[in-house]
């Protein structure tokens, strides 16, 4: 699929062309923030709020511009905003429009998650950052949804969505090679 028709695709709310998007450009802009930050934390804070921001506003991006400079003009812009306040909260996101990413029938990540030994499976999840083991634990242990989670931890539903994606795509990236 051409960057134009993952766009149109996620407008229209297809989660797997949101992945693909996450996906291809999350290096760029984590790239972009760490450069800025200089704090490996702070910036994939600042990578979550901007893909769960530009996912939130997709329908205002405009072809003329390259997406990727769309993105990381989004995340520089919350980097500003993190800095006047000079603190890491977490965005305020428009609620109403936080369903946009709908949960779908189980991904690749998911199956292998399911398919692996428990031992070896928590192992990994103890290797990846504080935050991410704990939407894991929140979504595949408690089994909670996307809306407890957030609840749960005073966070926007698109944050969480975001930080699950990433969270699954750095697990799989590690069960892979077994």
């Amino acid at each position: 699929m051409t960057n134009q028709q993952l766009i149109e695709a996620a407008k229209k709310g297809e989660q797997s062309a949101f992945k693909k998007l996450m996906d291809k450009y999350w290096d760029s802009v984590y790239a972009f923030q760490l450069k800025r930050t200089k704090n490996t934390y702070q910036a994939e804070e600042v990578c979550i709020q901007s893909f769960a921001r530009a996912f939130d506003k997709l329908d205002t991006y405009q072809d003329q511009f390259n997406f990727k400079t769309w993105l990381i003009t989004i995340s520089k812009n919350i980097q500003i905003d993190i800095n006047r306040k000079k603190s890491i909260e977490t965005s305020d996101l428009d609620q109403k429009n936080a369903n946009q990413i709908v949960d779908i029938e189980p991904t690749a990540e998911d199956r292998i998650i399911t398919e692996q030994n428990l031992t070896k499976l928590l192992a990994h999840i103890k290797s990846l950052k504080p935050h991410y083991q704990e939407v894991i634990h929140l979504r595949y242990f408690k089994e909670l949804s996307y809306k407890a989670i957030a609840e749960e931890l005073n966070q926007p539903i698109n944050n969480i969505k975001v930080k699950l994606l990433r969270a699954k795509k750095l697990l799989a990236e590690q069960l892979i090679p077994e």
